[in-house]
Order: structure tokens, then sequence, then C-alpha cells
């Protein structure tokens, strides 16, 4: 499978790693200076880039019929633009606020536990996520995708990195060097604490849950999540 990487940062380094691993062909490897060039001959794009150049890589790659991977976060208000392009260009298409195979198996548990939880409302709902100072945007599309489990199944109507209202989930996002991501999820009441977290140790996560859902996607039409291809749906 040949591969266009648009974004070669950290990230987009130790996906070509694995890629390559998995016997797979690396076609392009796109910065923020660098041009388009070698992407018509890929049979998928994986971004991983910076929320102001996502839209632009994602929206090349589906007009020239590219099946695209994106785990760039922060740029989601133009979200439902790349799915109403997707389905106007027959493309295929998958966001991640995160691909590892760990954290989607913690977004089906953060679910369950709201579930859970719903009709406890001794309980207040918190969370806590860390990741690295090169991180640029705040809280994790992480963090956004747990705070959205917890609200579908339950009373709170929003997130917040401010002091909360009743509500809301407050969200404590820190950055500390070397931190490749932590997310906790905290119910409070007055007797105890109930709490369940994920540490990634390394950003190989991330890349190899890219990598399995770009090999996914190849040859699919529409827009897809993790829970496809994992077969949560």
């Amino acid at each position: 499978m040949k591969i266009a990487l648009l974004g070669y940062g950290k990230m987009g380094k130790v996906i070509e790693r694995i890629a390559l691993e998995r016997g797979h062909e690396i076609v392009l490897k796109k910065d923020q200076s660098s041009t388009f060039e070698g992407l018509s001959s890929a049979d998928v794009a994986i971004d991983f880039s910076v929320p102001d150049s996502a839209v632009n890589n994602i929206s090349a790659c589906l007009n020239i019929g590219i099946p695209v991977i994106s785990g760039t976060t922060g740029w989601l208000a133009d979200y439902p633009k790349m799915v109403d392009l997707c389905t106007e260009k027959k493309g295929s298409f998958i966001y991640g606020s995160n691909f590892s195979l760990g954290v989607n198996i913690f977004f089906e548990l953060n679910e369950y536990l709201a579930k859970m939880m719903a009709n406890l409302k001794q309980y207040n709902v918190s969370m806590e996520e860390i990741h690295h100072t090169q991180k640029l945007d705040a809280p994790s599309g992480t963090a956004i995708t747990l705070a959205e489990g917890v609200i579908k199944h339950t009373d709170y109507s929003n997130w917040t990195l401010e002091t909360p209202i009743s509500n809301e989930i407050h969200i404590e996002a820190k950055r500390i060097e070397n931190v490749p991501g932590t997310h906790s999820i905290f119910y409070d009441s007055n007797v105890d604490q109930i709490e369940i977290k994920h540490t990634a140790h390394s950003r190989e996560g991330f890349a190899l849950g890219a990598v399995v859902a770009a090999e996914w996607l190849v040859g699919k039409e529409g827009v897809f999540t993790m829970k496809d291809v994992l077969g949560l749906s």
C-alpha cells in the first residue's frame, strides 16, 4: 500500500516507521512548507498535521479521490464541511481524536460507566488530561470525545476549562514535557471517588492505530470512525 503522510513531525515519523515495518511504501512526506506532489500516487493519506493545515490537507485528498485518515485535532468547526465534501466526491474519510486502539476501548468504557452513573446525582464528574508541551490545542481532542461520551448519557450539557456551573464538566488540561497522553475521568461524591484512566507510554499506539485504520479504509466509501475499524459500532 502506498501512503502519503500529511504532516511530518514527531507523529509522522513514528507513523512512517510503523508503516514501513508493515510493508507499506511512503510516497509523500508533506510538511507545512512543501507541496502535494506525489499525493495522486497514494492509495491512502494519513494527516497528522496542525489545526491550520488539516482542512486543506483533507480537502486535497477528497478532491482527487484519495482515502484520508485525520488525527489532527483543533479544527473540528469545519468537520461538517469535510463530511459534505466526502459525500459529494464519493470519497472515504476517517477522523479520530485518538487512533490508539486502547484509547478507543477506553472511549467505550467511559460511555458504559456514564450510563451506570447517570442516575447517581450525588457524583460530580470531572476530567484531567496531560500532554507534552508541544501540543497546540487544549483540551485535547481525546478529552473532548470523552466529555461528549459522558454528556451523551447524563444530564451534563457542556464541558469547560473554567470554573464549571452545575451542568458542565470541568476539564483540567496540563502540559508537561515528554508526556504522550494521559486521560482521567473522576466521579466524586462526599464518601468516595471512582476513577478510570488511560495512560499512553509512547506515540506508537497512536501511530499503529492510524496505520491499521488506513489499511481498513482502502476500498471503502463513506465517512467512518474508529468504532467501524474495530467493529465496535
